[in-house]
């Protein structure tokens, strides 16, 4: 069965209270930056952090009586495991989650708090599906899929039918691709309501299953490689996500991480929102391609559960990146006043010290001198680059790690 745009009505009709319609904020910070009128359609607002308890949500409520004994299993190593367990915590039935082991801890401990009977197995999603694949062979639950069912689908597009609502004379919008699910919901109501708007999805570089699948005609399995963006990591697409986006999508293009990082720290200053990679990958196209320069546009963001190690990560990345965190390793001369010069240097460029790791004992440090690294902090590129001109000038041994 193919998902319907009456299929994305009556999913919209069935949410009641428990899903929220999440807002579209108009954001001048970023239309300046990309040249767009650019609004944010804040999913990481949703119940559980993410749109994809919409689709799990009308899943479970649409299962039968006797379905519902049994209860639900899924696998997924984060936003879709949240989805479910909580959609069936509403329900009152049954509900077992397969997560890889190398889940991140948070993601097990929100699941576990939504009632889910929690599995480790396997060392990823293939392998955690895998495991619940026998579970529901084995006890008669349904499962849930993360992307490729009709009902999943429809749900999430009613993320659609709510940016026609706040946003009518909306130009482009664009969409994080994983298996392609919330794509394609979009699609579909867009489409139906207004065949005349863009809608653009957007990859990781490193998982472009869904770009090279529409680009050799079938479906292919591509990517593989690290990335920040473990939301939209999915090698392999869907079925029906593949052949609803081959017929209707406009564009799909694809984004590093270097740029998503950029775009989850511009969100995190500017705006004040905490969004996971794989949710801020659509506005980090407009950001760093500028491509729809006078258009209304609309970049969803998908979800914000980021694991807070690596939100520590983004917030240095993303200041070094605009010239405001300096790294250097500098070897001095052991002796008294040698370490004040470089500090003296650092007050007079305006700088301020984060870190400071003092290294005499290392076995690439010769007698008689001492290595050290510097944390600094700047007001951005010119004045890293006065500081660093300030230190050639005496002749100051240095290497720039950032």
């Amino acid at each position: 069965m193919n998902p319907s745009y009456d299929e994305i009505v009556k999913a919209n009709s069935l949410r009641g209270n428990d899903i929220k319609k999440t807002p579209l904020i108009h954001t001048p910070t970023f239309s300046v930056m990309t040249g767009s009128d650019v609004y944010l359609k804040a999913e990481f607002r949703q119940k559980t952090g993410s749109f994809k308890i919409r689709g799990a949500y009308f899943k479970i409520k649409s299962l039968s009586d006797e379905e519902k004994k049994y209860g639900v299993v899924a696998a997924s190593a984060g936003n879709h495991a949240q989805g479910v367990a909580y959609a069936s915590s509403l329900e009152k039935i049954p509900c077992t989650i397969v997560m890889p082991k190398n889940a991140s801890p948070a993601k097990v401990a929100a699941t576990r708090g939504y009632g889910a009977n929690v599995i480790l197995e396997g060392i990823n999603y293939d392998e955690s599906s895998a495991k619940a694949k026998e579970i529901a062979k084995e006890t008669g639950a349904t499962m849930i899929h993360a992307f490729d069912d009709p009902q999943i689908i429809a749900a999430q597009g009613v993320i659609g039918l709510e940016i026609l609502d706040d946003l009518p004379d909306v130009d482009e919008i664009y969409v994080p691709i994983g298996g392609g699910g919330l794509a394609a919901g979009i699609l579909i109501a867009i489409k139906e309501k207004n065949p005349q708007i863009k809608v653009i999805g957007v990859q990781s570089k490193s998982f472009p299953s869904m770009y090279d699948s529409i680009k050799q005609g079938s479906i292919t399995s591509s990517g593989g490689e690290r990335t920040i963006a473990d939301g939209i990591s999915v090698k392999v697409p869907g079925q029906l996500t593949f052949a609803i986006i081959k017929e209707l999508i406009d564009e799909i293009v694809l984004v590093d991480d270097t740029e998503i990082t950029k775009a989850m720290f511009l969100l995190m200053e500017r705006m004040k929102f905490v969004v996971e990679p794989a949710g801020a990958s659509s506005l980090a196209y407009l950001i760093s391609k500028k491509p729809a320069i006078g258009k209304k546009v609309v970049a969803v963001l998908a979800g914000g559960n980021v694991d807070m190690y690596l939100l520590g990560q983004i917030v240095d990345k993303g200041l070094a990146a605009m010239g405001r965190l300096l790294k250097l390793s500098i070897l001095l001369p052991d002796r008294p006043g040698a370490f004040k010069e470089i500090v003296d240097e650092i007050t007079l460029a305006n700088a301020n010290i984060v870190e400071v790791v003092h290294d005499r004992l290392s076995s690439n440090i010769n007698a008689g001198s001492a290595g050290v690294t510097l944390s600094l902090e700047t007001q951005g590129k010119e004045q890293t680059e006065l500081l660093i001109d300030a230190l050639k000038k005496k002749n100051i041994q240095f290497t720039l790690l950032t």
